[in-house]
C-alpha cells in the first residue's frame, strides 16, 4: 500500500471519529509494523495506533494444529497477533472492566487497523526514573503490585470488545521453542555459525526437559512486552489503576514469573540489583504464589527462554526491518542471559551455548 493511500485512510478515520482537525506528532515507534502518532485538538489528547493488515503474516486460526502453525508463518507458531488490532482491543476491553489501566478505545476499524485511544501522558516509567532515581523502587514496587493483581484475576480465554472476540492462547511449548529459533537463526548466523538440524534437535531436546518447571503453578495472563518504557505512572488514579498499561497486544495464558522476570531484567534500563529479590518477593506475597525453589527455577527457566530469544530479535530488527538502533541492546541481553543459565537446572543450556554459540557468553 502507498503512503499516499495510506495517509487518505487515516484522514478518513479520524474525520469520522470526529478528530479530523487535531494535530498530529509521531511518535518514537518500535521493532513491529505498527506506528503511533499522538493526536492534539483543543486541549484533548489521543494516540493513534496505526497497524496495516498487510504489514504482518497471519496469526493463529481457529483449530490449527502446531504444524499449520508452522506453515503459516512466525506470528502464528509464536502466537503473535499479528495483523489482527482487535487483540489489543479485546484484551484492553477485558483490562479496564477489571479495574487495571489499559488505553480506552476512543474509535476503531479493524478492518483498516486504526485504533484511536486513550492518552495516558508523559508519565513514561522509563524516563520519569531517569529524571529522579529515587522513584524507581515506589514504581517497580506499584507495577509488580499491578502483576500480582492481573495473576489474580480472572480472565475468559475468549476475550471481546462490541462484536470482536479475541482467544487469548496459552504460551505453549512450540511458541517458547519459536521464538528462540530468532537465536540460531539470526544471531548465529551474524558470527557466521550456522546452527545444523542436529545442533536444533538437541537443543531442543534440552529446552523440552527444562520447561517442564513450569508446570509447577497455575498460568495466568502475561502481557508479554512489560517493562519500563511500556508504563505510564498515572498517580491521579487510585491502587493498581495508578499503572498505566500498553503494547499488550500479543498477551498470553503462561507462568505468573514471565511479566515479572521481563519487568526486571529489562533489556532498556538497568535495574538496580538491590531490587530484583525484593520485587520478586513482594510479587510472590501479593499474588498468592509460594516464594519456593520452584518459582526461582521458573523465573532463571523463563529468563533465558527470553533472553535466547532477544539475542536475535536486535539482529533481525536490523537486517529485516532496517532499525539497527536495536543492535545497542545486546551487551544488556547477553548481561541477562549468562545470569540466568548461571541457574543450576539450566547448566545442560548453558554447555549447549558454550559449545555452539558461545559469543552468547562472552
Amino acid at each position: 500500500m502507498s503512503d499516499i493511500l495510506r495517509e487518505t485512510q487515516i484522514q478518513d478515520f479520524l474525520q469520522t471519529a470526529g478528530w479530523a482537525a487535531a494535530t498530529r506528532h509521531a511518535i518514537e515507534g518500535d521493532a513491529s509494523t505498527r506506528r503511533y502518532e499522538r493526536l492534539n485538538m483543543n486541549a484533548h489528547k489521543a494516540v493513534l495506533m496505526d497497524a496495516p493488515k498487510s504489514g504482518e503474516t497471519p496469526s493463529e486460526p481457529e483449530g490449527a494444529s502446531v504444524e499449520d502453525r508452522r506453515r503459516l508463518g512466525y506470528n502464528a507458531l509464536a502466537r503473535l497477533a499479528g495483523p489482527n488490532p482487535e487483540s489489543f482491543a479485546a484484551i484492553a476491553n477485558e483490562l479496564v472492566i477489571r479495574g487495571f489501566s489499559a488505553p480506552k478505545i476512543i474509535a476503531a476499524d479493524m478492518n483498516l487497523g486504526f485504533i484511536l485511544l486513550e492518552d495516558f501522558g508523559a508519565g513514561v516509567y522509563a524516563k520519569l526514573i531517569s529524571a529522579d532515581a529515587s522513584q524507581e523502587r515506589p514504581l517497580y514496587e506499584a507495577a509488580t503490585d499491578t502483576l500480582a493483581a492481573i495473576y489474580r484475576s480472572s480472565f475468559p480465554s475468549v476475550m471481546r470488545y462490541k462484536t470482536y472476540n479475541w482467544r487469548v492462547r496459552d504460551y505453549d511449548e512450540a511458541a517458547l521453542l519459536a521464538e528462540m529459533d530468532l537465536c540460531h537463526d539470526w544471531y548465529a548466523k551474524d558470527f557466521q555459525r550456522e546452527i545444523d538440524n542436529d545442533m536444533r534437535a538437541e537443543f531442543t531436546a534440552l529446552w523440552q526437559e527444562v520447561l517442564l518447571v513450569l508446570e509447577a503453578h497455575p498460568r495466568g495472563l502475561a502481557l508479554r512486552d512489560f517493562h519500563a518504557e511500556n508504563l505510564f505512572w498515572l498517580p491521579e488514579r487510585e491502587a493498581t489503576a495508578r499503572v498505566g498499561l500498553i503494547d499488550f497486544q500479543d498477551a498470553l495464558m503462561v507462568h505468573p514469573a514471565y511479566d515479572l522476570m521481563s519487568f526486571i531484567t529489562d533489556i532498556r534500563r538497568d535495574v538496580s540489583p538491590a531490587l530484583k529479590d525484593d520485587l520478586i518477593a513482594r510479587f510472590c506475597e501479593k499474588s498468592g504464589v509460594k516464594d519456593d525453589t520452584n518459582f526461582r527455577a521458573a523465573y532463571a527457566v523463563l529468563g533465558a527462554q527470553r533472553g535466547t530469544k532477544l539475542l536475535g530479535f536486535p539482529v533481525r530488527a536490523d537486517l529485516k526491518f532496517g532499525k539497527p538502533q536495536y543492535r545497542e541492546l545486546l551487551p544488556r541481553v547477553k548481561h541477562h542471559l549468562q545470569d540466568d543459565l548461571s541457574h543450576p537446572v539450566l547448566a545442560p543450556i548453558r554447555k549447549w551455548f558454550e559449545k555452539h554459540i558461545p559469543e552468547a557468553l562472552s
